[in-house]
């Protein structure tokens, strides 16, 4: 959806310059040259946005659900980890971008979706998405979020990446996380406490072109995500009055259930051993948070996380 919403604005951008507006475009670029390092600095959020009806409907259409598992003290700040990333990220984006669902369980707290700086080049678009409470994904933006000195703010990543997306089979359970340790050295710089969320059903809303690892597809796949910066799965599910074929996402639900905070205290010069000891205390809790609620969402007694 927000690919289709961003081929849209890009569109217009372009009908604006070949057309009797361009003088319109040439503005939008000199505000887009003097914006350009708000999405780092915690973007420009709108309740108004956050509330539009749409949404409601968007997360009834699965329907989303967001679990609260442990109270989160708005007095500290946190950071999200967010598993697995899937096709669509529709966890993601309907609990943390949409108003109630994150601040009616978790009042004082405000949630910040880090999502790849591409997509801020967007014109147009990046207004949307930033009102929409997403951020940049670099350090910057996450140290901007994590600074407040008040606390009260959540930053939600996506763990796993466009990488991760590849793996987005109905009924994968593989994780990209065991190389991915910058947002521990990030929450040991600012103490931010540490929250895993796991969001069962997320990988069932399309089904995708079989990908094995070493084969020519995988291997296509993965050399343009290093030179794009994001990964181009092939996939579809259903069609608008037929279940066969299309690109409109399985009605499958998605419980996106938010674990218990580990505290973390904070250490401006984290060695390596320092950030080892916190993943492989992440990577336990994260494992345990999907053990504890696997039965009630379908998973297999036998199946468990597999991280790589």
């Amino acid at each position: 959806f927000l690919s289709l919403v961003a081929e849209f604005c890009c569109g217009f951008f372009v009908i604006l310059i070949l057309g009797n507006f361009w003088f319109l475009a040439v503005l939008y670029l000199l505000w887009l040259y003097l914006d350009w390092g708000t999405p780092c600095a915690g973007g420009r959020r709108s309740h108004w946005v956050r509330s539009w009806t749409v949404w409601k409907y968007f997360r009834e259409y699965f329907p989303i659900h967001l679990i609260k598992t442990s109270e989160l003290n708005p007095n500290h700040n946190y950071l999200l980890g967010f598993h697995p990333h899937g096709v669509l990220v529709a966890g993601a984006f309907g609990n943390f971008c949409t108003d109630p669902p994150f601040k009616n369980l978790f009042p004082g707290l405000t949630p910040y979706l880090h999502i790849m700086p591409i997509w801020f080049g967007c014109p147009f678009f990046r207004e949307y998405i930033m009102c929409a409470g997403m951020v940049s994904a670099s350090k910057e933006s996450v140290s901007h979020v994590l600074s407040n000195k008040g606390g009260g703010h959540a930053s939600v990543i996506v763990i796993g990446g466009a990488e991760e997306s590849l793996n987005a089979h109905p009924g994968s359970l593989t994780l990209n996380i065991l190389k991915r340790k910058g947002f521990i050295k990030m929450a040991l710089k600012h103490g931010a406490h540490l929250v895993p969320v796991f969001s069962f059903g997320e990988n069932e809303l399309f089904k995708q072109v079989a990908n094995p690892k070493g084969s020519w597809l995988r291997n296509v796949q993965e050399k343009l995500q290093k030179i794009m910066g994001f990964a181009l799965p092939l996939f579809h599910a259903r069609g608008v009055f037929q279940y066969s074929f299309g690109l409109i996402p399985y009605r499958q639900p998605i419980h996106t259930v938010v674990g218990s905070p580990i505290p973390v205290k904070q250490n401006l010069n984290p060695t390596t051993e320092e950030i080892d000891q916190l993943h492989a205390l992440y990577l336990q809790k994260l494992k345990k948070l999907f053990e504890e609620h696997k039965s009630n969402y379908g998973i297999p007694a036998h199946k468990s996380l597999i991280f790589e």
